[in-house]
């Protein structure tokens, strides 16, 4: 059934429980603004800029329909790739960001979806505006002429403001307006390369009068209420670039744990330079002093070695830097390896055979690193047969050498290489290496049944290879089968006794392992090395893990396990239960992937957990199955036409609609329950709402909700009710808002809060309306005109006027519009006789200067201007009177209230007691031109005529 039978049936039918088809429909999506908006261009070339100052309050809010309730989320890109969803998603209706920053601006895009048709998608672009204070800089140039006889200085202030929209300009000297050509020895332009980023002051060939102050003042044009900045440069003939002097040396060497001060000191520049200290890594230590130009870093470590530079700006020239670099000692890392003779090809040392003994270490400053020998405790000298030797930095930095030429047994024993910085305060570096007879190259083998190792998924495994050896070298550990971390996360991982230990093994750590000695440490030979094979074998990975089947009774029900991967892959058995009770078990058909449990019947006894574990060697995967004939939930209509009225001030009814989500999966549906509480309180009243009949996919029932408090608002809990029992419950909240255009026949506004029952000033007119009661107001006010109380002649209510006094001028306009109306069709193919209102309103046109009031009907779609409905100018007497006219709109609609300011301040014109009533006036409209009476039946007669024109196409 159509849609718009559909609205028609809900407003023709008031009785509870009516039920309607065919309410199902795909998302839609507006964007609304209630923000602090500068400036809002609605759909220039299909685009929304919203415009807002930055530290303002931006407020979102997207508006959709459709049915199921769609799903909304807010999302944001800017304008590099970088800052692409920069913010986190948002999945609420609105979107509020307090404080809005810079960086915040881009386009915000709006998405719904329901599952049904493609998603709704509207976005708007924000556009931050901001303006920092202006900055000046000033550069000079000296050019020198023939034979030296004169010289020219010219300088350069160039005046430079981040903001958005583009800055403007304009340069002062002292009090004196610059502009291009008022002064020949001035300049102003700018920059070709900078579009408008900049303002640069041009001073040529530099005159006594020059010596001044300029003031650059950067100006938006008070948009979004940002005002002017400016900034204030005192040029003499003294201004200079600055200079400054680095009372340290450089580079300075110190032990760690020492405090550091760095001296920094202007020598020149003029305004007074200002010193700011930087490091080489990219910030200063935490626990660092900065004193006017002293850097103090105390107790540093090596972490915190690096250069520093103290730079002295002053906006004149280029800014002037000195840096000095901070080393601090350190001695790490000690290793060794042995080098047998290479010119055979035996690893092993023997007697009368060379030996090379290396040992290495990192130093900080590595020029103070110094190296001795000792022999069994006791120094050793550089000789013809143990020659000590150091590498070539560039070779093997922090590296000496030990040559034995022709060993001989007296050779045997411990050497000891020691490291030292010469600076002294760090401890030295002792490594002890045996030669002796023993001394042999590493071998590496897998202990027998260690390779392939089997383990289960969870296990601690020990992956061991056995090294043989002396020295024994460090073992490194890497994967042999593919290029993958390690566990730790590692390319490789280093072991002292030969195994590797994994705890918590995953299925993703099977594969092979490369065991492989270290070149430090030991030998220097060709590495040895050896492959672990390692399974991890893991229980059935199985589908669903968890499924929840709905069905009524006696109807089938078919559960299916199905195993994705497995290790071993042969699955042993599998079994079906019921709770802990076995209903059926067997082996695994290895021709399939998956094992069937069938219900020919669904009774009471067979709601339950239905368990299907599939067994391997490792374990078992487990599907879970809960049968049920729980209802769905309801899903709630929130597209309801006018779902509020008020027939009592002080109460209110709400139409609650809404589907059931798949009413025939499970038992016929007999009642809601329905539970409602006022928010805030903790009492929940329910009801039960019986349902004749099956409902349908799609069918929309209603309940009428009475006797709600305004303005409070209630939280709604459906449930529905089957044989089974209670289903799924749906909740929404149901929140009271003045009527727009309620059910109880009549809107009346008589402006007494502040919000003004939602008017809106019209932001294009030339001033806007006041609120206004006789009792505030000002003792000042103009004496022969405007009322003195409202329409009901209390001094304490309130009422709308427009003010005449200055600045106003004759002409002058202010608009107030309503608030939207909706009108509802009467058919499915449109309005062919349009429905009719009553617009009603006080009016008090008291003075000699009184201009015209007139009033408008502006509707929603309508390409033509709006229509004049009533108008009335000059001056009424001091009274409140009464205008009313009948309205015809085919559409939502506006009426506007437009008040023209005449001749003289003696002329406030005051409005009061709106009303809008459905059907025609009972008195003949009094004010209503005959031109407008004409054009606006001409207009209706013309939608008439065209709406029955397209119906008599159809036929």
């Amino acid at each position: 059934m159509d849609l718009t039978i559909c609205v028609l049936g809900l407003l023709a039918l008031i009785v509870d429980g009516i039920r309607c088809q065919g309410v199902y429909a795909p998302p839609t999506v507006r964007i609304i603004h209630s923000g602090h908006a500068c400036n809002v261009e609605e759909e220039r070339h299909t685009e929304r800029v919203y415009t807002i100052r930055e530290g303002e309050t931006l407020e979102l809010t997207c508006l959709v329909t459709g049915h199921p309730r769609p799903q909304i989320r807010w999302t944001k890109t800017a304008g590099s790739v970088s800052d692409r969803f920069q913010d986190s998603s948002v999945f609420n209706e609105t979107l509020h960001i307090a404080k809005i920053q810079r960086t915040q601006g881009g386009r915000y895009y709006c998405k719904a979806e329901n599952g049904l048709g493609s998603p709704a998608i509207k976005s708007i672009r924000v556009d931050v505006y901001y303006l920092d204070d202006p900055v000046v800089t000033v550069h000079q140039s000296i050019g020198e002429a023939k034979e030296q006889f004169y010289y020219e200085r010219t300088v350069f202030l160039r005046c430079v403001a981040n903001s958005n929209p583009p800055v403007r300009y304009s340069w002062h000297r002292g009090r004196e307006v610059l502009t291009q050509g008022s002064d020949k020895g001035v300049e102003i332009y700018e920059p070709f390369f900078t579009q408008g980023e900049t303002k640069i002051l041009k001073l040529k060939n530099l005159r006594p009068q020059d010596y001044a102050n300029y003031s650059c003042i950067a100006s938006v044009r008070n948009v979004c209420g940002i005002p002017d900045r400016s900034v204030i440069f005192r040029l003499t003939n003294k201004t200079a670039s600055p200079s400054i002097k680095l009372l340290v040396e450089d580079p300075i060497v110190v032990n760690p744990g020492q405090t550091v001060s760095l001296v920094c000191i202007t020598t020149g520049g003029e305004p007074p330079p200002i010193l700011t200290w930087v490091s080489s890594n990219d910030s200063l230590p935490q626990r660092s002093v900065v004193k006017g130009g002293t850097l103090t870093l105390p107790a540093i470590t090596s972490d915190e070695a690096g250069v520093y530079s103290c730079v002295a700006s002053n906006n004149v020239g280029n800014p002037a830097k000195k840096s000095t670099t901070i080393v601090v000692r350190a001695l790490k890392k000690g290793r060794f390896w042995i080098t047998p003779d290479p010119y055979h090809n035996d690893d092993h040392i023997q007697i009368g055979r060379e030996v090379k003994i290396s040992c290495q270490v990192e130093a900080t400053p590595p020029e103070e690193l110094t190296f001795s020998w000792l022999k069994n405790g006791r120094a050793l000298r550089s000789s013809e047969r143990m020659v000590i030797t150091q590498t070539d930095p560039d070779i093997s930095p922090g590296t000496t050498n030990l040559d034995i030429i022709d060993l001989k047994f007296t050779d045997f024993g411990t050497y000891t290489c020691v490291a030292a910085l010469k600076g002294g305060g760090i401890p030295e570096i002792s490594i002890d290496v045996n030669i002796s007879s023993t001394t042999v190259p590493p071998n590496l083998t897998v202990p027998r049944g260690k390779s392939p190792l089997v383990a289960r998924e969870g296990d601690t495994v020990e992956l061991e290879c056995l090294v043989s050896g002396k020295p024994k070298p460090i073992i490194l550990w890497s994967r042999a089968d593919k290029e993958a971390p390690m566990p730790d996360g590692s390319m490789q991982m280093e072991s002292y006794d030969g195994v590797l230990r994994i705890v918590n093994v995953s299925r993703e750590m099977t594969g092979s392992y490369r065991c492989q000695t270290s070149q430090y440490n030991g030998f220097n030979v060709k590495p040895r090395e050896a492959i672990v094979e390692l399974i991890v074998q893991y229980p059935p990975t199985v589908e669903p893990v968890f499924m929840e089947m709905r069905q009524g009774l006696g109807r089938p029900v078919v559960m299916t396990c199905r195993v994705l991967r497995a290790h071993p892959s042969r699955v042993l058995r599998f079994e079906w239960l019921l709770s802990n009770r076995l209903l059926h078990a067997g082996a695994f058909d290895t021709q399939r992937d998956e094992t069937e449990y069938t219900i020919r019947s669904l009774n009471r006894d067979g709601w339950g957990e239905y368990t299907c574990n599939v067994i391997n060697e490792a374990g078992a995967g487990k599907c879970t199955f809960q049968v049920t004939g729980k209802a769905y939930p309801p899903e709630f209509y929130y597209d309801t036409y006018n779902p509020l009225w008020q027939n009592r001030p002080r109460v209110y009814g709400f139409k609650l609609q809404w589907t059931q989500m798949n009413p025939n999966a499970v038992d016929r549906i007999v009642a809601y329950r329905l539970g409602i509480r006022q928010m805030g309180l903790q009492r929940w009243w329910e009801q039960e709402i019986p349902v004749d009949g099956t409902i349908n996919k799609g069918e929309l029932m209603t309940h009428n909700l009475t006797e709600l408090i305004k303005p409070e608002s209630y939280e709604v809990r459906l449930t529905p009710i089957t044989r089974f029992g209670e289903g799924d419950s749906a909740i929404r909240i149901v929140t009271y808002s003045a009527p727009i255009n309620p059910h109880l026949r009549e809107f009346h506004c008589s402006f007494e809060e502040e919000p003004i029952c939602m008017f809106t000033q019209d932001k294009n007119d030339d001033f806007d309306w006041t609120r206004h009661s006789a009792a505030t107001r000002d003792t000042k006010y103009t004496p022969n005109t405007g009322p003195s109380g409202d329409h009901s002649g209390s001094k304490q209510g309130f009422y709308m006027y427009i003010e005449t006094s200055r600045p106003r001028k004759e002409g002058d306009q202010a608009r107030l519009i309503s608030p939207f109306f909706n009108v509802a069709p009467k058919n499915p193919y449109g309005i062919t006789n349009p429905p009719a209102y009553c617009f009603g309103f006080f009016y008090h046109m008291y003075g000699k200067h009184i201009g015209t009031l007139n009033a408008f009907l502006k509707q929603k779609g309508q390409t033509a201007s709006e229509g004049l409905v009533w108008s009335l100018s000059g001056n009424q007497g001091d009274r409140w009177k009464q205008a009313k006219v009948s309205i015809h709109p085919t559409s939502s609609f506006q009426v506007v209230l437009q008040g023209i300011r005449g001749p003289g301040i003696e002329g406030d014109i005051a409005i009061d007691d709106i009303t809008l009533e459905e059907g025609e006036c009972r008195d003949p409209p009094p004010n209503l031109s005959a031109k407008a009476l004409s054009t606006s039946c001409h207009i209706w007669l013309l939608c008439v005529t065209l709406v029955l024109t397209l119906l008599e196409g159809q036929r």
